[in-house]
């Protein structure tokens, strides 16, 4: 019997709509007379869900009996028993009751599948094995039920029910997906923005690599050989030398630019062993590779090249980095080098070369050419040699050649081919060889060539003046050669010139340039061993150090040149003597380290003013507050104290009832208010001393409750009824002060609504925290101005002078930092704003208490 085809429906969360999409599909499979029954399916109360099982057979569950309880799961004989052509089975990872034929949901539906029954399930990303750590880092939530991925590698359709982060979150609070009375925890925890972004990106890429592994199995089955650069994935050639770091992080960083890139490192071993790389440096090699996200790869091959193109386009690459031959000039004539011959065979793959240290010619060299220098130093040291070469065996194999053949031709062509050598040696080695090189042929057709052979004088004025033109002309050649290789070296100087202008220009600009990478500019730039930046405060004072590289002068005349901004700054530089037009562009990098040091005395200047008018601003509110709203309370209490104290009035018991109530609400109001003010001034003056130790949260709400009896508060648990609410390591009394402060604001500004305070525990990478919730149904906040809202000596909105000095936040989030913490503000569900306090947990918080 053939087994039956699995198809997996792949969601990112809860409620992307994974069921809803296989009940549709099993809905359109059986209005095609296709035999389709429900073996499992879990709806959740969700009414559209529950709308798409009109008209499908649903097969009863099996009925468990466990601790009193009654569970229900999958009947699989009935499933069986019925035969059905396809059956929609939900929660593929679920694990079923104690005393089921199997343990887990997947291995009933394999029972399906050797039955030959088509099965339609779902799971969500989370739920693979693989990727629990992952997830579990990302959520703070280990999750329980988890399948084999290869489970879900051997389906034959694997669809991904995508929905975006804020649409998933709209859903759950609308009530779509979980019960209203856990909705606030959800969205606090598992299901934030952050989370669900992650969970979304794992569940593409583990459906990418599973689209990758079908389409390299469909190119292998097809016989296809050519790169299909579907994805975007870089292999790197390493040979295990010390430059394989180097080309690692650069390939990485080419890898990194593509969305989805892929890193992949390939080592080519030769099939005989008898050369190669150390055990340790390819270890090295796979650590760091690993380290960048890559995957490291050995192969065998005799042909460096054809090894690594073989690889690459197994692999589907669309690029391949190389590093620049460490080879010299002389070897890449006697062998081919890989990278060439990897480019000349890379066809539809593209391929970079990166230069490193250790690359031939890599050694420190100025990157401004000399135009003032020799005559072998414009050409090149190659070219000068070739020219003096073929200076001296060129008129020797010439004059050999022609004294062979000399029946065949006459003086003239003799002194045209001379003639032609000459200038080809001025061509290839300048002004320096042709010279010698016109005179020794002179020397050699008068002797070989002009009648009389064999002797130095000359019959005939015509070739006196033959001979004679031919050594100008070659000797004007050479000079035109030269001249031209130094106009070339000028404009390649200026070039280079406006280039590191420019490059001084951009990072003038840049507010994060630094000295001492400017100096390492000027040292790659000159060809410089060293160089220093230096500074003093005026002319007769000492020289100090500002920055330094390499081999740095500490004073102006230590060095070989300096460039000098007005009295008090100076660049220094060691190495070889500097040109007047090099100086000119030192006295450039001179001047923006002196713009560089005159910013960073602003910024200074700046900071300090910043600070003074932030003081300032604080003092001047503080005399506001001293003025207005301490004097307030104080008027209260003076003018009800006088009241009392007046014997020309009698007064009832009840108005001196109400005196007293206003005596003691205007006291605990200036308490409030002086609280804060003393609060927020040991916090700036760094004066707060922590009494930290085990606190509970029901330990500082009964103090809130009993200073507010009016107010509609509530107090709710996310996690196990049974269980004790988890506790935080904290300072009881400035805990008690951060959440008065909340719980006040939150009152003043719900409008008359119930105000929840919620605690719960979450697991977290950085360890276990607890978390206070304090909920308000008021008019909210806009994201724009959350961040203002902490600020100290801040009302928000309309709140009337009055109604505190504006420091109650500004307090509550400096204390809670203080302690270690975090305070943050949310959206609250259905309107309002939710301020949370993450604290240290002081014991580890049981997953029950994680809403998910």
């Amino acid at each position: 019997m053939p087994k039956g085809q699995l198809r997996v429906y792949l969601g990112a969360a809860p409620g992307v709509g994974k069921t809803y999409a296989m009940l549709t599909e099993g809905a359109r499979r059986a209005s095609r007379g296709t035999s389709v029954v429900v073996g499992y399916v879990e709806t959740h109360g969700r009414p559209q869900t529950e709308a798409q099982l009109q008209g499908l057979d649903v097969i009863a569950r099996r009925r468990v009996e466990y601790r009193g309880a009654v569970l229900e799961e999958m009947d699989v004989d009935a499933v069986i028993a019925a035969h059905p052509t396809v059956v929609l089975v939900d929660e593929l990872a679920h694990t079923n009751a104690p005393g089921s034929r199997n343990e887990k949901r997947w291995q009933d539906i394999a029972e399906l599948l050797d039955a030959g029954i088509a099965v339609v399930t779902t799971v969500n990303i989370q739920h693979l094995e693989s990727l629990g750590d992952v997830v579990e880092s990302i959520t703070g939530v280990r999750q329980r039920e988890t399948i084999p991925d290869t489970v879900v590698r051997r389906a034959e359709q694997v669809q991904l029910v995508d929905m975006t982060p804020e649409a998933l979150r709209r859903r759950m609070a609308h009530g779509n997906i979980y019960h209203p009375s856990k909705v606030d925890a959800a969205l606090s925890h598992f299901f934030r923005i952050g989370n669900l972004t992650a969970l979304r990106e794992l569940a593409l890429l583990w459906l990418a690599d599973r689209v990758d592994e079908r389409l390299e199995q469909y190119r292998s089955e097809q016989g296809i050989s050519a790169a299909w650069p579907t994805r975007d994935r870089t292999v790197v050639a390493l040979t295990g030398g010390p430059e394989g770091g180097t080309l690692l992080r650069r390939a990485a960083r080419i890898a990194a630019k593509g969305a989805g890139g892929e890193l992949r490192a390939v080592y080519v071993a030769r099939s005989d062993g008898l050369s190669g790389a150390s055990p340790a440096a390819l270890t090295k090699l796979r650590q760091l590779t690993e380290s960048l996200g890559g995957t490291f790869q050995i192969v065998t091959g005799d042909d460096v090249a054809a090894a690594i193109l073989q690889y690459a386009t197994s692999v589907n690459a669309s690029r391949i980095v190389l590093g620049k031959s460490r080879h010299r000039a002389l070897t890449s004539v006697v062998r081919w080098p890989v990278s060439d011959a990897v480019i000349e065979g890379s066809g539809e793959i593209d391929v970079q070369v990166v230069t490193h240290e250790r690359a031939a010619g890599a050694r420190r060299r100025r990157l401004l050419p000399r135009v003032d220098g020799p005559e072998p130093a414009l050409l090149g040291r190659r070219r000068t040699i070739a020219g003096w070469v073929l200076a001296i065996a060129g008129p020797v194999l010439l004059t050999a050649l022609l004294a062979q053949t000399r029946h065949w031709h006459s003086l003239p062509t003799e002194l045209m081919l001379f003639l032609m050598l000459t200038v080809a040696v001025a061509l290839v080695g300048g002004l320096r060889p042709a010279v010698p090189a016109a005179i020794l042929g002179s020397v050699l057709l008068n002797y070989y060539f002009a009648p009389p052979l064999y002797t130095f004088t000359v019959a005939s004025g015509e070739n006196v003046f033959a001979v004679a033109m031919f050594v100008l002309t070659a000797i004007a050649v050479a000079s035109v050669v030269s001249i031209a290789a130094r106009q070339t070296a000028r404009a390649a100087r200026a070039r280079a010139e406006a280039d590191v202008l420019s490059g001084l220009a951009d990072t003038l600009l840049a507010a994060d340039d630094e000295l001492p990478a400017l100096l390492d500019e000027a040292i790659a730039t000159f060809g410089l061993r060293g160089a220093s930046l230096l500074r003093r405060d005026d002319a007769e004072s000492p020289w100090q150090l500002v920055a330094g590289r390499k081999e740095s002068p500490l004073t102006p005349d230590a060095g070989t040149d300096a460039a000098l901004v007005g009295d008090t700054v100076a660049l220094v530089v060691a190495g070889d003597p500097l040109s007047a037009s090099e100086h000119g562009l030192l006295v450039a990098f001179a001047a923006h380290a002196a713009a560089r040091l005159d910013r960073e005395a602003l910024t200074a200047e700046a900071r300090q003013a910043r600070s003074l008018a932030e003081g300032n601003r604080a003092r001047t509110a503080l005399l506001s507050a001293v003025s207005h709203d301490l004097r307030t309370p104080l008027a209260g209490i003076k003018a009800a104290v006088s009241s009392l104290r007046s014997d020309d009035v009698e007064w009832s018991d009840e108005d001196e009832a109400e005196l007293l109530a206003t005596i003691e609400e205007s006291a605990d109001r200036l308490d409030s208010l002086v609280g804060n003010l003393l609060d927020m001034s040991r916090l700036q003056s760094d004066s707060l001393t922590l009494l930290t130790r085990e606190v509970g949260i029901e330990e500082v709400l009964p103090a809130i409750w009993t200073a507010l009896p009016d107010a509609d508060l509530a107090f709710e648990f996310a996690g196990d009824d049974t269980a004790p609410p988890p506790t935080a390591l904290a300072d009881p009394g400035l805990l008690e002060r951060v959440l008065a402060n909340l719980v006040e604001n939150a009152v003043r500004h719900s409008g008359g609504s119930t105000v929840t305070v919620g605690v719960s525990g979450v697991h977290t990478p950085d360890g276990d925290r607890l978390q206070v919730h304090v909920r308000d149904h008021g008019p909210g906040m806009p994201q724009e101005q959350r961040d203002a809202m902490f600020a100290p000596f801040q009302r928000m909105g309309d709140a009337p002078a009055g109604n505190g000095v504006g420091l109650g936040l500004a307090v509550a989030r400096g204390l809670t930092e203080a302690m270690g913490g975090t305070l943050t503000a949310e959206d609250t569900p259905g309107g309002g704003l939710t301020m949370i306090v993450d604290l240290p947990a002081a014991q580890p918080v049981s997953s029950d208490e994680v809403v998910s």
